[in-house]
């Protein structure tokens, strides 16, 4: 099966290199990989769910609602890149984080180790050995699968706690973004103590305030874990859209990074915005759209970076998979798009779910009690003006009034449609609101969860061109490993 995948995006990239892409090597097809030189300072940017459609749909709102593009659609060079896992098609980010980290194809759910469960080393490990700086920034919690697969050797990403001392036992000088999952060891029978207990007790200088990292200076501080202050789901930031001014950033702790790992030796930085992924899954474009904003603000602080060293220094983007099926385009709104409508809604998924949840608790909430709510932070009206776009259809009403009705508990449903399927085992009301606001934009999903969608790679800085081609992801890796190499 693997020879053929590689046989049929070998005859994609053919047959893109005709329609005027170029093609570079691939490392699965034995062909060698053009020798490059070192480079003193290596940014590697991940977003979690981010294929092309997230970053067009990003792209073309704020063309029209700010008059801008995205900083990373703008790099010069420019490629398509494969994701699929050892034994699936369609992977998962711990697959896919440890073929871009390491360079090799694992399966589904593995943490740096091959298919054998051999551990691999991936390129932030290869920096660290060579003498370099090494950071690790994520918008989710800091031993999720996409980080982790850059310190972390598990066959199961779900082993929160032994991924922690993994990290920790890495000896990278800089972590910052959310908690951990099993702080306490719940889930294991190997505890060694509390997290940040353990960090502690090997040198970390843990963090939990803004103000105490914004002050941070790396002359007076050894390794740092860094957690955001507010936490939100699973031990995460706040998504973007439900941002407060006391929060972290995932754009501050990338600043914060690059000062902190600044030395003449280089530093290499992974930065992961791991949100877009989560609410690609709840099928929330207007959340999206801020997460990507986000991650784009952080990739800006690479760039500044870069602009002052543009001699020694490298910015890589990419996407581990595809999150959510987006598709740019509805049926109902023809060959139109209506972005601007995205703008209506001001708070995410998750933190309309809070506010109903705690409505749900009163003895007399009904569906019309929930109207003025999902006015509010939706913008879709259910009164006025029929000509208003932002008016609710009887068939919409009617598609929100049933799924109110199971959100309150009814479990009836009309033969042969399964609950699950229809919001992918998210809250009902809350996503029938936010499909029917993504289909008035001109917005679709197909799926709450992963597709075998490939990604968009972009590059900027000293040997950008190498990734300027038709990639698997692991050849992300095998070109990012020479140039963690120790400067002469």
């Amino acid at each position: 099966m693997l020879n053929f995948r590689r046989g049929m995006w070998a005859a994609v990239a053919a047959t893109m290199a005709l329609a005027g892409w170029t093609s570079s090597a691939y490392a699965d097809n034995g062909e060698a990989v053009k020798p490059v030189k070192p480079v003193k300072y290596v940014f590697l940017f991940i977003g979690d769910g981010m294929s092309i459609p997230q970053r067009m749909v990003t792209e073309q709102y704020q063309k029209v609602v700010n008059d801008k593009g995205l900083l990373i659609n703008a790099f010069e060079s420019q490629g398509v890149t494969t994701t699929y896992a050892a034994n699936h098609f369609i992977t998962d980010s711990a697959a896919s984080g440890t073929a871009i980290a390491c360079g090799s194809k694992t399966n589904f759910g593995y943490l740096g180790v091959d298919p054998a469960g051999k551990p691999l080393e991936s390129v932030a490990e290869l920096a660290h050995k060579n003498g370099r700086k090494v950071g690790i920034v994520t918008s989710v919690s800091l031993d999720h699968a996409t980080p982790g697969a850059f310190y972390a050797h598990n066959a199961s990403r779900g082993d929160y706690y032994n991924i922690a001392m993994d990290l920790i036992n890495s000896g990278f000088d800089f972590f910052g973004g959310g908690g951990f999952l099993d702080e306490n060891g719940k889930n294991t029978k190997e505890f060694h103590g509390n997290v940040f207990e353990v960090a502690e007790e090997n040198g970390y200088h843990v963090i939990r305030d803004k103000a105490q990292l914004m002050t941070l200076n790396s002359k007076s501080a050894g390794p740092v874990l860094a957690v955001a202050p507010r936490l939100a789901d699973s031990n995460a930031l706040p998504y973007a859209i439900d941002t407060r001014p006391e929060d972290i950033s995932l754009a501050d702790f990338t600043r914060k990074a690059i000062d902190f790992l600044d030395n003449d030796n280089g530093f290499f930085l992974m930065v992961e915005g791991g949100k877009i992924d989560w609410v690609c899954h709840a099928n929330d474009a207007a959340a999206v759209i801020h997460e990507l904003c986000a991650f784009d603000d952080a990739v800006n602080e690479a760039y500044q970076f870069a602009r002052q060293h543009p001699d020694d220094t490298l910015i890589v983007v990419t996407g581990d998979h595809e999150t959510g099926g987006l598709a740019l385009g509805f049926a109902g709104t023809a060959y139109s798009s209506y972005l601007e409508r995205l703008q209506h809604q001001n708070i995410s998924f998750i933190e309309f779910l809070n506010v109903f949840n705690a409505k749900k608790k009163e003895a007399d909430f009904s569906f019309d009690k929930a109207k003025p709510l999902i006015t509010e932070y939706f913008g879709l009206k259910f009164d006025g003006d029929e000509q208003d776009p932002m008016m609710v259809s009887a068939i919409e009403e009617q598609k929100m009034q049933a799924a109110f009705n199971r959100s309150m508990g009814d479990q009836s449903m009309p033969s042969g449609q399964d609950p699950h399927l229809l919001y992918g085992g998210y809250d009902p009301l809350t996503g029938s609101i936010t499909h029917v606001l993504n289909n008035k934009a001109g917005v679709g999903w197909t799926s709450f969860d992963h597709t075998a969608l490939p990604v968009a790679t972009s590059a900027y800085g000293k040997n950008a061109e190498s990734f300027s081609s038709m990639l698997d992801n692991t050849d992300i890796a095998k070109r990012l490993k020479p140039m963690v190499e120790k400067i002469n």
